[in-house]
């Protein structure tokens, strides 16, 4: 019988640089969601158009960019040095449904910032605080900006639905199944 010492040693975890990566994109995320609601709320629902507004768009526009280049770095990260084998008591529809949401996450991580740069160029709405304009990836058309937009908010809401799938599951396996399946990306929790 192994012990628990022993366990915690055979675990693999994520390196660091890749549990780097995966929080500071949670944290990025977490500040993105609630301000995009919030800015469309400000600026649709309520037609408010003042500085804070601005504010909140422009913010988002440069969050949105720094979560796609943060992805694209993790994808490039895991195509080159991997990902830890998967837990070893995990069924095989386990590791189906796990590997699918991870890769239907990064599908979507950087689909939504790709589908809200398409709608800011459509519009265009490239501009930055005033200090500096994004380049434009298509040729203005205010009616195709709706689409676009729509596309993206659709997307934006199945993110959060899979990253609450995500949480549910990783809490899942720590507090019910008592396995290591969060242990891998907090090696502290390791059993």
């Amino acid at each position: 019988m192994s012990t628990a010492a022993e366990n915690r040693t055979t675990i693999k975890t994520y390196s660091r640089t890749a549990r780097a990566l995966h929080w500071v994109t949670v944290a990025l995320v977490a500040i993105q969601a609630p301000a995009g609601v919030y800015m469309v709320y400000r600026g649709k629902t309520l037609d408010i158009w003042d500085k804070l507004t601005g504010a909140l768009y422009n913010g988002h526009k440069l969050v949105g960019i720094a979560i796609l280049l943060l992805v694209l770095w993790r994808l490039v990260y895991r195509f080159t040095r991997g990902a830890p084998p998967d837990e070893p008591t995990l069924e095989p529809w386990q590791k189906l449904a796990s590997h699918a949401n991870h890769w239907g996450l990064y599908l979507l991580l950087v689909a939504t910032p790709v589908a809200g740069y398409v709608g800011i160029s459509l519009f265009p709405a490239l501009d930055i605080f005033g200090l500096f304009k994004l380049p434009g990836i298509v040729a203005p058309d205010k009616a195709a900006a709706g689409t676009a937009f729509a596309v993206h908010m659709a997307l934006a809401i199945g993110l959060v639905l899979l990253i609450g799938m995500h949480v549910a599951a990783a809490l899942f396996h720590y507090f019910v199944r008592k396995d290591n399946v969060l242990g891998r990306m907090i090696p502290r929790l390791r059993r």
